[in-house]
């Protein structure tokens, strides 16, 4: 039984591999290696796995599927529950392998990686049936990204009317950040192909609070209003030298970069500092390495390496490709004239513990150190745009930077007026799906109608069940 608890190998790019450029760093299952993994599922009687998914996906189910073989009908199960499959089977942060019994005495079964074998070697190219407007009312949904993606999806498939206003030009929202090692870029086209025959409008280049308010939306006919904005607005250091040229900001710098302005860091022999600790700063790092061939990268970080928030994927990889970690240090100004030329770091150490029990950073005196470099990535987290929004709603700003309507059911103060977001690509959907889920409740209930159930996407004759056994989630958004 030992084979049973250890994973089948995932092949990965090497060292010299990646230092050429931004191949997919994980190379894929191969049909037989997938059949072998699946066949380690224990196929719980207690999903686990899909009680720890915040979009409520059957990992279970297409998991027996592909250990029998049968890929075409787990590509037809993964596409039914989840618009975003193709994003996801390369960047989820598999929250069900956390929760996989086969970790408690070896190696989780590899969820993600089997959930790309099921649309790599099955029919994953299946079209949604169209949606019809059997709904009166109209609703607006606010960003492109994950949660207004997946709201959009809901409410369609239920029969409502739905306009997504987008701010850029583009939709996916910070998944267009995520580097080219995780994405190639034809992932999210894929997905978004399957939104063509859902009657979404899109209009794009409207910004809320700019071009529209969310009570002038109401004020427009729309019966309801979702804020899906996300959190793009970065947290400055508020340091000396943070103007320099040189100067980027992660998230900033990552959409850059994908849109294919390698000028950033072209010039060979570049010294770059990233200022962070999570799965961002990661990127940035990470994606510095490959743009500044030859150079040195290295991430500050004003805590130890146990209380880092990135992953422990992500930091594996990111010592293979050959970061430098600077652990325990702050930034305390950044040097230089016209041009970065140094950033001042001072030593910390964990302080006593807050009100909320997580031990706060002190600087230890006399400690500055001087750390050499031409480039400066600030990574040092974000928050939802809301100054130019009406104080009316009473938008709650969560610690993780997005905003949220203060009551249970993401309402504002505002009746009608919604808003939600999520840490990751996969919770985003979730409080996506929930939104959409509590929208419907309140208009159903001003129409005097029951609640209605999202049909099945690809043309079944009843919506999906949810897998047998399954007792409600056990995550939080």
């Amino acid at each position: 039984m030992v084979g049973r608890y250890v994973r089948t190998p995932i092949r990965e790019e090497s060292k010299e591999e990646r230092d050429r450029g931004f191949g997919e760093v994980l190379e894929p299952f191969t049909q037989e290696e997938a059949v072998i993994e699946a066949q380690r599922c224990l196929q719980c009687a207690m999903p686990f796995c899909v009680q720890a998914c915040p979009i409520t996906q059957d990992c279970r189910g297409y998991i027996d599927l592909i250990a029998h073989r049968k890929f075409d009908e787990a590509a037809h199960l993964t596409v039914r529950d989840n618009p975003l499959a193709t994003v996801l089977c390369k960047t989820c942060y598999h929250y069900c392998e956390e929760d996989c019994v086969m970790g408690e005495r070896g190696n989780p079964i590899a969820i993600r990686h089997l959930k790309r074998a099921a649309l790599e070697f099955g029919k994953a190219d299946l079209p949604y049936v169209p949606s019809k407007s059997t709904l009166p009312e109209r609703i607006a949904v606010v960003g492109g990204g994950p949660s207004g993606l997946m709201a959009a999806w809901e409410l369609a498939l239920r029969g409502y009317s739905v306009v997504v206003y987008e701010e850029h030009k583009f939709l996916g929202g910070q998944m267009d950040t995520i580097p080219k090692y995780h994405l190639q870029g034809y992932e999210q086209e894929k997905d978004l192909a399957r939104f063509r025959n859902l009657g979404i409008r899109f209009e794009f280049g409207q910004k809320a609070g700019t071009d529209f308010t969310p009570e002038g939306l109401l004020q427009k006919g729309f019966a309801a209003v979702l804020l899906a904005v996300g959190a793009w607005d970065p947290r400055t250091l508020g340091i000396e030298g943070e103007h320099l040229p040189g100067v980027f900001y992660a998230l900033s710098f990552l959409l850059a970069m994908n849109t294919g302005d390698t000028g950033l860091l072209g010039r060979k022999g570049r010294k770059v500092l990233v200022i962070g600790g999570g799965d961002v700063a990661m990127d940035a790092a990470r994606s510095s390495l490959r743009l500044s061939s030859e150079g040195n990268v290295a991430l500050a970080y004003r805590r130890g390496e146990k209380e880092m928030p990135a992953g422990e994927e992500e930091l594996r990889d990111a010592e293979i490709e050959g970061l430098q970690f600077l652990y325990n240090r702050a930034p305390v100004r950044i040097l230089g004239t016209e041009q970065v030329e140094g950033v001042v770091l001072q030593r910390t150490e964990l302080g006593p513990p807050d009100g909320n029990g997580r031990r706060g950073v002190v600087t230890v005196a006399g400690s500055e150190e001087t750390f050499p470099c031409d480039t400066v990535i600030i990574a040092a987290g974000e928050r939802a745009e809301v100054k130019e929004m009406p104080k009316e709603l009473g938008l709650k700003v969560t610690p993780h930077g997005w905003a949220e309507g203060a009551r249970e059911d993401w309402m504002t103060d505002v009746p009608g007026v919604f808003a939600c977001g999520g840490r990751s690509v996969v919770y985003a959907m979730g409080a996506g799906t929930r939104a959409a889920g509590a929208i419907d409740a309140y208009l159903s209930t001003r129409a005097g109608r029951p609640p209605t159930v999202r049909p099945d996407p690809l043309g079944a004759p009843s919506p999906a069940p949810l897998p047998s056994g399954y007792g409600g989630p056990s995550w939080r958004l």
